[in-house]
């Protein structure tokens, strides 16, 4: 019946299995027994009499419960609208409240808002004099203690209970009034009784300053004593607790320095400060070897620089967490680890590497320093107590002055620059000495020209190898960099005493690769320059080094070739023999090494002088004009050139024998050119390819096309000596074609007009043709040019025939 699932079909069969006897359920005939519904109904009945009833007690208390669900709503009701004027009463007194406190119109200046600020900061002004009052109190109990007793017992049981930083505040205060009282600690103040006469209030029996100095001493000594125990803990609350106390003993000055000067940094490195250099011979050896490459920074200063960076980093943890004034702390400690640490291998390090060479020490002081700059920018950049952030300015500012102070030495006026220089003077002197020597041992009147390389510069390579082999025979010259200007000289040390030094022919020869090394070391001074000397300093700089470029490379080894070519070619003019025109490969060298010298001075060195326009207009004034001397030499050693080529093809068709155009009558037959032909172009064929072994592009051009010029100007002046006959024309066309072939196979470019050489094969068809083709050959031909081959037709050996007279007399 309190089933949630009530089914009536059930219920009916339920009662009806209750209401049916168990004898009929069980068992017996069914045929047998009739049906009885007597049991049924009386159950069925009594079930219905139950459910009724049920049915009224139900709707009794459905009654009852909906009358109780009125009257309880009839009460929410009344609460809900009860609470409700309560809230808007609680809102309204808020709003008063509220408005009040921020001083409303209504409230006016002393609303409760600002009544209650004035009240709270009466409330804490009381408390401060509150607080001033007992310090008073607790001082002069001090006081009074120390001047009659001399004891500091209170001060004492004070420092006891914890409270350091309030004990040394008192015990400074209390300093400060025996200061004031007088050097004995105050021994009379005087005051008035009622009376008006003077009686003596206090007289003390003790030495209260110093007493209280003794106690200031002792604390500041438990203080640091503390402070260490925290530190070797590790304690930071404890360290920043002493080091608060501390603060007030000479600014705080003995804590950090007992920090700074037991930190174990310091202490290993002190016991480390005796340590060798590395003893890697190959690295100090490339070191100063100016054909290598720099090997780097030294490895045991990279090592400290390497450890200083962890150092600095973890230990400004530590000082943030233990000081409150860390970035004093902080900054004392970088100024200790650059000051002592860092400065001090720094300069074990140059210091060998000056005993070296000078190189040697240049480079190290560029590896070092740029390693160092990196250090600092990494510091920086970490943020040390700052870290995450970069590090704050003034940390910043340190750190650069500690970078600059450590090479600030090294950089004084022109110290820096005046190394360089004498670095590269060194270097220079040293890879041209064979070739200055070779020079100055030439006789003044060269026969060959190797035998005339000697005569321009001969006394500044003098100059410069004398001064050279002073610098060798010194005794402040290390013995390394003594047997590496050796090696580059190509001497043996053996051989540095000795004035017949050997040299041969190719020690006097221009070498590109020599030329390549000289701008290489420049390279390197001049890049090294603009990492370690300031900005401002760098056209000054620059200027000095091209200076030095121009005087050994311009003038002692260019300008000194460039004179001995001169002079070779200049006495090749007049030679009875073919012209020795060995000078002409070297002009290739000379060529090169002068554009390479061109493109330095242009490309590289003059943009680093742009910031200062006076010394950039000095530089390109100077290099113009030793480019202009150099190029003009050039320029004049190919005239020169020219003149003994041409001169000797004169002497060449000065051979020419007359029955070459004349020939006698059995000799009809015209096989070939003339011996004086073959002869000149066999030369200019040789002349033409030196010249191009040597030359190239517009130089070649224009050497060339004046050669050409000069041949066809000497060829028909030539032809202008001899009387042709009509066979003999055939010789000289075939003369004339060769030479035109010749000049053809040439790579004059544009500098040799178009059919420049043309007007040699017009000329000898002059000697071939008969009087009728002549005469339309020169009224095709007009002006001035009928008159020049008038001359070469009276050079015709039937120029008195009637036929020829008839054409000339028509012109």
């Amino acid at each position: 019946m309190q089933s949630k699932d009530f089914i009536v079909k059930d219920f009916i069969e339920s009662l009806s299995d209750a209401a049916v006897p168990t004898s009929r359920k069980s068992g017996g005939n069914a045929g047998q027994q009739t049906f009885d519904p007597k049991p049924l109904i009386r159950t069925f009945e009594h079930a219905l009499t139950r459910l009724n009833g049920l049915s009224e007690d139900l709707e009794e208390k459905e009654t009852e419960l909906s009358g109780a669900v009125r009257r309880a709503e009839i009460q929410h009701n009344q609460n809900a609208e009860s609470l409700g004027r309560r809230l808007e009463q609680a809102m309204d007194r808020f709003q008063r409240l509220d408005s009040s406190l921020n001083g409303g119109d209504e409230g006016g200046p002393d609303a409760g808002g600002n009544i209650a600020m004035r009240i709270g900061e009466r409330l804490e002004e009381l408390d401060r004099q509150r607080k001033r009052a007992l310090d008073a109190k607790f001082l002069i109990e001090c006081w009074q203690e120390v001047s009659e007793r001399g004891e500091l017992n209170i001060l004492e049981d004070q420092r006891r209970s914890g409270d350091i930083v309030r004990c040394a505040e008192i015990a400074r205060q209390l300093l400060r009034i025996s200061t004031r009282l007088g050097p004995e600690g105050g021994q009379r103040v005087n005051g008035e009784g009622q009376s008006g006469t003077k009686r003596p209030v206090h007289q003390a029996r003790h030495n209260a300053k110093e007493v209280i100095e003794k106690f200031l001493e002792n604390l500041e000594q438990d203080l640091l004593s503390k402070f260490q125990e925290c530190y070797a803990r590790p304690n930071y609350a404890g360290m920043r607790d002493c080091a608060i106390a501390l603060k007030g003993f000479n600014d705080g000055s003995s804590v950090i320095g007992t920090y700074v000067n037991q930190h174990s940094f310091f202490i290993d490195r002190m016991q480390m400060s005796l340590e060798e250099l590395a003893t890697d011979v190959e690295t100090w050896d490339r070191l100063q070897d100016p054909d290598a490459e720099p090997p780097g920074i030294e490895p045991t200063l990279q090592s400290l620089i390497d450890e200083v960076k962890i150092v600095v980093q973890e230990e400004s943890t530590i000082i943030r967490r233990a000081f409150p004034y860390y970035e004093e702390v902080l900054i004392r400690f970088l100024e200790r680890i650059f000051q002592q640490s860092i400065q001090g291998r720094l300069e074990m390090v140059l210091d060998k590497a000056s005993e070296l060479s000078s190189l040697a020490f240049l480079r190290s002081l560029q590896a070092s320093r740029s390693y160092i700059t990196q250090l600092v920018e990494d510091l920086k950049t970490h943020g040390l107590t700052e870290h995450p952030e970069p590090a704050t300015s003034q940390v910043a500012a340190t750190l650069d002055q500690q970078l600059e102070e450590l090479f600030s030495s090294y950089f004084i006026g022109e110290k820096y620059i005046e190394r360089e220089k004498k670095n590269l003077e060194e270097l220079y002197s040293s890879l041209l000495l064979k070739f200055t020597i070779y020079h100055s041992r030439r006789s003044k009147m060269p026969t060959s020209y190797f035998g005339s390389l000697a005569q321009r510069g001969k006394e500044l390579a003098a100059s410069a190898r004398d001064k050279y082999m002073e610098r060798l025979e010194s005794t402040d010259l290390p013995a390394s960099q003594k047997a590496t200007l050796l090696r580059i000289a190509g001497l043996k040390e053996d051989q540095q005493e000795r004035k017949d030094i050997e040299v041969t022919d190719e020690d006097g020869r221009l070498s590109l690769p020599v030329a390549k090394r000289m701008l290489k070391w420049l390279a390197e001074g001049v890049g090294r320059g603009l990492e370690l000397s300031p900005g401002n300093e760098t056209p000054k700089d620059v200027q000095i080094l091209l200076n030095l470029l121009l005087r050994q490379m311009g003038e002692i080894y260019l300008e000194t070739a460039l004179e001995a070519a001169q002079d070779h070619a200049a006495s090749q003019e007049t030679s009875k023999t073919p012209p020795d025109l060995t000078h002409l490969p070297s002009l290739h060298v000379i060529t090169t090494i002068l554009h390479l010298l061109q493109q330095t001075t242009t490309t590289i060195l003059a943009p680093l002088c742009t910031p200062n326009l006076t010394i950039r207009r000095e530089i390109e004034k100077s290099t113009t004009l030793t480019l202009a001397t150099l190029e003009s030499k050039l320029s004049n050693i190919l005239n020169l050139t020219l003149t003994a080529g041409l001169n000797w093809v004169s002497r060449c068709l000065n051979q020419q024998k007359k029955t070459d155009f004349r020939p006698r009558e059995e000799e009809v037959m015209v096989t070939s050119e003339t011996q004086a032909c073959r002869d000149v172009a066999a030369f200019l064929t040789r002349v033409a390819s030196q010249a191009t072994a040597a030359l190239s592009g517009r130089n070649l051009s224009l050497f060339l096309s004046e050669l050409a010029r000069g041949l066809r100007a000497l060829v028909l002046a030539h032809l202008l000596k001899f009387t042709i006959s009509q066979v003999g024309g055939l010789s000289v066309s075939k003369d004339m074609n060769r030479y035109v072939e010749l000049v053809r196979g040439w790579p004059t470019g544009e500098e040799l007009e178009p059919g420049a050489m043309d007007v040699l094969t017009d000329v000898s068809t002059l000697f071939i043709i008969g009087p009728e083709a002549l005469r339309d050959r020169l009224r095709a031909a007009g002006g001035g040019d009928v008159q020049e081959l008038r001359a070469f037709i009276a050079r015709r050996d039937d120029v008195g025939s009637v036929g020829v007279q008839s054409v000339l007399s028509g012109m």
